[in-house]
């Protein structure tokens, strides 16, 4: 399965991208807001391998994203599936991102957790001090739910995406 947007697409992850998922979590650069994760690249593709029994059973879904032209630059998840709300987080997008690369792989996660999951609502957390992405979750319409020690969280509706996809069509004509 592939969703595509303008210049990045989707795609389920499999066993052979352990390796990038590793470079990407292990980097100081990108993980400074991510839960650690073992070095162990072997450990990585049994994670996976346990994943794909989930995946086959529609609880959670991890994708890589790239761009159009198949260069890997980061990965997104959707899990924590409820009622009527899924949870997405494990995103993470490096140097080879295109410039709307947030925007659209974000927008892919609403269309697949809404649209082809049939959800009404996401629900997600985000670290403390991760001033960018909580500015980018609030821009799209996110109304903050709580937080701890750790976590500021969110929710967001299907209702609150179409008004921000309808708004950004408008500025684009």
């Amino acid at each position: 399965m592939i969703l595509k947007s303008k210049t990045i697409q989707i795609r389920l992850v499999e066993e052979v991208d352990a390796d990038f998922i590793l470079k990407l979590r292990l980097d100081k650069k990108y993980n400074l807001f991510l839960s650690d994760v073992s070095p162990d690249v072997k450990a990585q593709k049994e994670w996976i391998k346990k994943y794909k029994n989930d995946e086959a059973n529609s609880e959670q879904f991890y994708f890589i994203i790239e761009r159009n032209d198949g260069t890997p630059c980061g990965t997104v998840r959707i899990y924590d599936l409820r009622e009527n709300s899924f949870c997405w987080g494990s995103w993470i997008l490096n140097e080879d991102k295109t410039p709307y690369a947030a925007l659209e792989s974000a927008l892919l996660v609403y269309d697949f957790g809404f649209n082809q999951l049939g959800f009404e609502f996401s629900h997600f957390d985000v670290r403390k001090g991760n001033e960018k992405v909580i500015s980018f979750h609030k821009k799209m319409g996110a109304l903050k739910t709580g937080e701890d020690d750790l976590n500021e969280y969110f929710i967001i509706s299907k209702d609150s995406v179409l008004k921000i996809k309808k708004k950004l069509s408008v500025k684009i004509q």
